[in-house]
């Protein structure tokens, strides 16, 4: 760096500041993460303090890089039109490739789509494409712990399409998904999260291979930041996934009070006359340029209206930008850090919350940075009693309609402080006595 200013040396770099004033500052505090220097000026600042949030159930409090809002909210990425003029639009279209890059290597998978509008929206699209590749069947399997908002859009949406929702049970001892010895005949496709609505892992592989000697295709419902230690859903079982879905929340996109967010989809590559949405490639120009446009459009709603292969002709551009750029600055060993800090926070808390009488963990298997707690006292009262001390405790699980009275889905991401769960414990503490 000095010799590409010309500066002969450090002194040299430094020689106009005044002597007395050179040296390193005396009493500076030890450094801080960008995460911990914003609660530091949030303090300084006198600001209204955050919700420390342990609420999950599909949309997580995990930490933005300070460098996604700066650069998203600059008028070439804020205020982009849709890029169908790919000349006039190379900056997006570079932006939306590497999030597709991203995600096949998040998911094990061939190709990925540049988004949907959420993972809900994915989860219906990838439903109707199962449907495509087996056209003689007309239901779904879905497992009964699957997000209740993501349940209701397929509740209120295939049957338009005149195709059946299948409930796989769950076993009440496990809190996992139980399959029957036989598939339904016009079965389509098995719907697997990864992770489910209990916050459980599901035994994917064993799911998988059960599904392929169905003759079933598997749609994999993956939280992507898991992804980062988990195993990916290209590998699960005998082959892998069919298609993947999810919702990108996590991956830099702010909870916004429920949006917008940014739907994942990715699957193998012989299905990608299937896929519904907007596909980006990399290619070379007549003069060996690199250049990016938008590719296998014929299926589009733009073109083919009521012969497409789905109406969806567009996607969540700037929450697909703020993804892409959160996950190339956390880069795979950020990815991958966020990722264990969430587990080993939620851990901790898990840990601590136990230590109260009467409380006691539902389903004891293993779990990502989500597990239900049941509570003496109603979820739903200590929820607002807690919320009194600042502290957004969970989700109470009978709002989901997948527990009882006293059963809080509680998480923890790698916002999660120790001084957070001190806080939770102590007004939890004075929650029960009452």
């Amino acid at each position: 760096m000095l010799a590409a200013i010309d500066a002969g040396s450090i002194d040299a770099l430094f020689d106009e500041i005044p002597e007395h004033l050179q040296g390193i500052p005396q009493g500076l505090p030890e450094g801080l993460s960008e995460m911990a220097l914003a609660r530091e000026f949030e303090a300084l600042a006198g600001a209204q303090p955050l919700l420390r949030c342990f609420a999950g159930a599909g949309a997580y409090a995990h930490h933005i890089p300070a460098t996604v809002a700066e650069l998203i909210g600059r008028g070439e990425f804020y205020s982009a039109y849709t890029p169908y003029q790919a000349e006039a639009s190379q900056g997006t279209l570079q932006v939306i490739f590497e999030f597709q890059t991203y995600i096949c290597r998040l998911t094990g998978m061939e190709v990925a789509n540049a988004s949907l509008y959420d993972g809900a929206s994915a989860l219906f699209e990838a439903c109707l494409m199962a449907l495509r590749l087996r056209p003689e069947r007309r239901s779904i399997l879905v497992p009964k712990h699957l997000l209740p908002n993501w349940r209701e859009v397929l509740d209120s949406l295939l049957p338009l399409q005149n195709i059946r929702c299948i409930e796989m049970d769950v076993d009440p001892h496990r809190g996992t998904m139980q399959v029957p010895a036989q598939a339904p005949a016009d079965a389509a496709a098995l719907i697997i999260p990864q992770i489910n609505a209990l916050g459980l892992l599901e035994d994917v592989d064993a799911l998988q291979r059960w599904a392929k000697t169905q003759g079933l295709l598997s749609i994999a419902v993956v939280q992507p930041l898991s992804l980062a230690l988990l195993k990916e859903p290209g590998l699960w079982g005998e082959g892998g996934a069919d298609i993947v879905v999810g919702e990108a929340q996590a991956l830099g996109i702010p909870l916004s009070g429920g949006g917008p967010y940014c739907g994942i989809f990715a699957c193998r590559r012989g299905m990608v006359r299937q896929m519904p949405g907007r596909l980006v490639a990399r290619t070379r120009d007549g003069s060996g340029r690199v250049g990016y446009c938008l590719t296998l459009q014929a299926r589009e709603q733009h073109i083919r209206r009521g012969q497409a292969t789905s109406n969806v002709c567009t996607n969540q551009g700037l929450m697909v930008t703020a993804a892409t750029i959160a996950m190339a600055t956390l880069g795979a060993r950020g990815l991958q850090e966020a990722a264990i800090q969430s587990h080993e926070k939620a851990s901790a808390l898990l840990s601590a919350l136990l230590r109260f009488e009467g409380v006691e963990r539902v389903w004891d298997g293993p779990f990502f940075n989500e597990f239900v707690l049941r509570f003496p006292k109603p979820a739903a009262q200590l929820r607002d009693a807690l919320l009194a001390d600042g502290i957004l405790a969970g989700v109470p699980l009978a709002d989901l309609g997948l527990g009882e009275a006293g059963d809080l889905l509680i998480a923890g991401t790698e916002m999660v402080t120790d001084e957070d769960i001190d806080a939770y414990c102590a007004a939890l503490g004075r929650f029960l006595e009452h």
